[in-house]
């Protein structure tokens, strides 16, 4: 006779943001342990409009980029009980403020992904999987636009790249690069910098697509 399990399905949720020039996740409390958004999967709900609904609730966050990352389902990740999150990852532009998000209903924190606590059960992991996967696509799409502000410079933009990979990039390479996507476009501004000459700014052409390079 085969013994039933009960199975408790989650969505959990990596937002990803710039902060002070690190890469930074938003982490949930809950008591005294802090977690990534998320939670169950109703039984009639989609995956991803479960995902969405969980940072809505919990955190503020409504219209951002958001794409699944992995399903996390080993058989002791949750010692209570046989438990299998499906992990997201969401991107939130510099300068948005939580405060003028939707209140949120849990206690909410930037945290830098290199300085995090110690986060319940295996959302660690989920968070290094999410940075990977982030720091991976910047080679093949236009991911890091989702994490800029509506206008920006290049050298905001290439800052963004160094600040997910944690490397260095050379101006003139990243320059020619970004421009040859053809996934930007110049604003007819410029934006003043303290101690350096007025920059260009420019702006995504596809605000909220991400485009994949061939």
């Amino acid at each position: 006779m085969t013994l039933r399990i009960p199975l408790l399905l989650t969505a959990e949720i990596v937002p990803f943001a710039i902060c002070t020039e690190r890469l930074a996740v938003l982490l949930v409390q809950q008591a005294t342990t802090w977690r990534l958004p998320g939670g169950p999967v109703g039984g009639e709900e989609d995956l991803d409009a479960a995902a969405r609904r969980h940072l809505a609730e919990q955190t503020g966050l409504g219209e951002i980029y958001l794409e699944q990352l992995y399903t996390f389902g080993e058989p002791n990740r949750d010692s209570g009980q046989r438990a299998v999150a499906v992990a997201y990852y969401a991107l939130v532009r510099a300068g948005f403020s939580l405060a003028d998000a939707v209140p949120a209903i849990a206690e909410t924190r930037w945290v830098a992904v290199d300085d995090m606590p110690v986060l319940a059960l295996d959302h660690a992991a989920i968070v290094t999987l999410a940075r990977r996967r982030l720091a991976a696509k910047l080679a093949y799409s236009t991911i890091a636009l989702q994490l800029m502000p509506e206008c920006f410079t290049l050298s905001q933009l290439q800052a963004v790249h160094e600040i997910i990979l944690g490397e260095l990039l050379d101006k003139r390479n990243f320059r020619k690069r970004i421009l040859a996507l053809d996934c930007i476009e110049a604003t007819g501004e410029m934006a003043r910098q303290y101690g350096h000459r007025p920059a260009r700014l420019f702006r995504a052409k596809r605000p909220g697509q991400v485009d994949f390079i061939k």
